[in-house]
């Protein structure tokens, strides 16, 4: 399987690397995004460090509970830029167990070096696997991502990646970590986590990528993306799935559809289905939902209603948030 795995990866590559090269494509200001959407410095350039963040509050309704308000994300992150080509970035978010006082967990802790459409990053960040957990939360059209993203991409961990850029054409990153997950400091069992992911632009308004992430003595996954705008439609699509070496195989997807209607409000829909082993486990779920852009990629209002079924059980909920960027 890991030999397919690589095989199947340097022919990605090579279909990549054959695109015309540019300079690398413009990334929007994200407080959350990826290492990739972190400004090149020049080669001199120091700058203050630059803070950043949000906050969600969130009201949720669910038959048989009734309504409940939370605190769902608050994060801070400090960006800035050294000499050399350096940059750096760290990201944190405050978080209250119940029934205990706050805690502050590390999310992002990274130092990037950038020559041209090249770059190097190593530290604790998000795997370059599936482009709706790339994404910023802040960013993604729905509350919540997709079941099949939460339980099948590989999340933030701590390793080193290579990136290359072919302006607006393509792209390609490709990582090895320890596989151990997020603020796990040390390799238990010394075996390395390697991902990486392809994408290309066929033409302005299509996306299309892939993506591969090989434990070396687990499993392999597979990612399949495509991303589709056009004045203000979009359609967004994912398949993942999961081959294990031992105890089959989970596979999902989830399709997204967006309209923005006037500049500050847009409809989205999405379906989406997660297959485990065990039928028993199988995840379905259809989201409707509204986003109102009070202040655009400053403050949002978004509303979903979610309609689930997890095996034979079925549940309902209604999603209100605010979210708040600085």
């Amino acid at each position: 399987m890991r030999g397919r795995a690589v095989s199947w990866f340097c022919a990605l590559v090579l279909a990549v690397a054959m695109l015309p090269a540019g300079a690398p494509s413009a990334q929007p200001s994200d407080t959350t995004s990826t290492p990739a959407a972190i400004a090149a410095p020049s080669p001199n350039a120091v700058s203050p460090p630059k803070v950043g963040g949000y906050l969600q509050a969130r009201e949720t309704w669910m038959k048989g509970v009734g309504l409940t308000a939370t605190l769902n994300r608050a994060r801070v992150s400090v960006d800035g830029a050294l000499p050399a080509r350096f940059s750096y970035r760290f990201l944190v978010e405050f978080e209250a167990v119940s029934g205990t006082t706050g805690l502050v967990s590390l999310r992002d802790a990274l130092a990037k070096w950038t020559y041209g459409p090249f770059a190097l990053t190593a530290g604790q960040f998000k795997t370059p696997f599936t482009r709706e957990f790339i994404m910023s939360i802040t960013q993604v059209e729905t509350a919540e991502r997709a079941a099949v993203v939460d339980a099948l991409a590989p999340k933030r961990d701590i390793g080193v990646m290579g990136e290359a850029a072919w302006g607006p054409d393509a792209a390609l990153q490709l990582g090895v970590f320890n596989g151990e997950g997020q603020n796990v400091a040390v390799n238990r069992d010394s075996s390395v986590l390697v991902v990486g992911r392809a994408t290309a632009r066929p033409f302005a308004q299509l996306q299309i990528g892939a993506a591969v992430a090989a434990y070396a003595s687990d499993s392999t996954r597979f990612g399949y993306e495509g991303t589709l705008e056009e004045r203000g439609a979009l359609l967004r699509a994912e398949w993942i799935e999961q081959r294990r070496d031992v105890g089959g195989r989970d596979r999902g997807w989830y399709a997204l559809a967006g309209w923005r209607v006037v500049p500050w409000c847009q409809l989205v829909a999405r379906r989406e289905d997660l297959k485990p082993p065990l039928a028993s486990r199988r995840n379905r779920a259809t989201t409707a939902g509204v986003n109102f852009d009070l202040a655009p990629n400053r403050v949002r209002l978004l509303a979903n209603w979610v309609t689930r079924r997890i095996g034979a059980v079925r549940r309902e909920t209604w999603i209100t948030q605010l979210q708040l960027r600085f």
